[in-house]
Parts: C-alpha cells; sequence; structure tokens
C-alpha cells in the first residue's frame, strides 16, 4: 500500500502518548469507548499504541463476511473436505490473524476478562489444528506449534481464575491440572519429554496448582499421604513423621 501524506495535526498521537506512560515490563492496556459507542482495548508500545475490538476479529475486519480467515477456510473445508488444502499466502493469513488474537488475548489477561482469554486462546488452539491438519507444506504445518504451549497456559489460567472467582476451588484445580497434563502430551509428542521439567508454561501452572492447594485442604492431604507413603517405602521415616503431622495439623486446625 503506498505511503499517504496527512498533514492535519488531528492525526498526530502524541498528546494521547503523552499522556499514557508506557511500562516496558508490564502489558499496559486499557478498555475505552470508541467514537461508534462500542468498547475497545488500546495496548501501549514503546513508540504508539494499537487498539482492538473487544468481539470478533480484533481489527475488525470481516474477510468475505466471516469473523476471520479461520472461519472462513474452516467453511470451505466442509464445503469440500475432500481436496480441501491451505496454500502458502493462506497459511501466512492465518499466522497473521492468530498474532492479532494474541494481542487480545494477553490485554484481556492484564483486563481480567477471562471469558475473553478463554475465547481468544481457545480459537487460536483451533488455528493450530487446523494448519497442521491442512497445510500444504510441512514447514506451515508446524510453523505455530512451537507456542502451543503458552497458549494451553494462558488458556488454563484463565479458566482456573474463572473458577476461583466463583469460588470453586476444587474445579480451579482440575483446570489447572488439566492444562498441565496437556502440555506434558504435547511435548511427549514431540518427542521433548526433557523439557517437562523445566519448561516455563508448566513452572508457572505448577505454581498456580500449589497455591490453589493452599485453598483446598482435601488436595493438599491427598498430596502429602502419596508422599509420606513414599517416604516410608525408602524408609525415611523421619519424614513420613514429619508428613503425619502436616496431614494432622490440616485435618485438625488448631481451635481458638
Amino acid at each position: 500500500m503506498p505511503a499517504v501524506d496527512e498533514s492535519s495535526s488531528q492525526l498526530d498521537i502524541t498528546p494521547i502518548l503523552a499522556d499514557w506512560e508506557y511500562a516496558p515490563n508490564d502489558v499496559t492496556v486499557r478498555r475505552i469507548q470508541g467514537i461508534d459507542d462500542r468498547p475497545k482495548i488500546q495496548m501501549r508500545l514503546p513508540m504508539g499504541l494499537i487498539q482492538m475490538e473487544m468481539t470478533g476479529r480484533p481489527d475488525g475486519e470481516r474477510p468475505d463476511g466471516y469473523e476471520s480467515y479461520l472461519d472462513l477456510y474452516e467453511a470451505r473445508q466442509r464445503e469440500n473436505p475432500a481436496d480441501f488444502t491451505l496454500d502458502s499466502d493462506d497459511c501466512a493469513r492465518l499466522r497473521e490473524e492468530a498474532t492479532m488474537y494474541y494481542h487480545r488475548y494477553l490485554s484481556l489477561f492484564q483486563l481480567q476478562d477471562f471469558p475473553g482469554v478463554v475465547r481468544d486462546t481457545d480459537r487460536n488452539l483451533r488455528c493450530l489444528d487446523f494448519l497442521k491438519a491442512y497445510a500444504d507444506d510441512t514447514g506451515d504445518k508446524i510453523a505455530l506449534e512451537q507456542y502451543r504451549p503458552y497458549i494451553i497456559m494462558m488458556n488454563t489460567r484463565a479458566r482456573a481464575r474463572l473458577q476461583l472467582d466463583r469460588q470453586l476451588r476444587g474445579r480451579a484445580l482440575e483446570e489447572t491440572r488439566a492444562g498441565i497434563a496437556r502440555i506434558e502430551s504435547f511435548l511427549r509428542e514431540i518427542g521433548r519429554e526433557e523439557l517437562i521439567a523445566r519448561s516455563p508454561e508448566l513452572v508457572i501452572l505448577r505454581q498456580m496448582e500449589a497455591e490453589i492447594k493452599e485453598l483446598v485442604p482435601e488436595a493438599r492431604i491427598d498430596d502429602l499421604r502419596r508422599e509420606m507413603f513414599k517416604a516410608i517405602e525408602r524408609e525415611d521415616y523421619e519424614r513420613a513423621a514429619q508428613l503425619r503431622d502436616e496431614i494432622r495439623r490440616i485435618e485438625e486446625p488448631p481451635r481458638n
């Protein structure tokens, strides 16, 4: 697209940036009301900002009347399942589009809009599955697979936070453990089992699991019992006794 030279000072966003400081170590976002009276998200960048719609495709475009290229290509695949494939241009559009949704779900997480995070991360996981199934080129099939653990992690965190907001701590723990299992399964599938112990995404989810377990006595007790039985099996009776006392402390909290 050719450059356009517009001289109007009304187009200069310097006043907006001057009133909104960029924080380099944070995701700096805010929700605004657009001139079309619809809510929008703005993300502050080092030298500017991006603005996104709250729903639909983040840039507001509707390719051939569909919400996104993913929805368009999924419709075409349903119409012609036997011969449908994605060429390199199709895959490039899907990757570019997935990046838009990535920026939005990061923003939504910061704004604690967890249903929106679940929606957009589910959508990007669907995009990865679609590329893997229908891309012509092997490189296009796996180009986004490196991001799968991160997307699962964000999806899991949002699902768990929703359950915690509803005071459903047991369900939050189940969501967290299910996300951990999904990432571990993926790493085994691609032959990278060694990453299970040090994956950043798994580190974050395991920390979340530990924090939730402190709120769910039954889960904490089950884990302690398993550890106690292992200590007994290896004849570490001192550790077993410590674990037994910890179980009793949780089961019988001190009375006021």
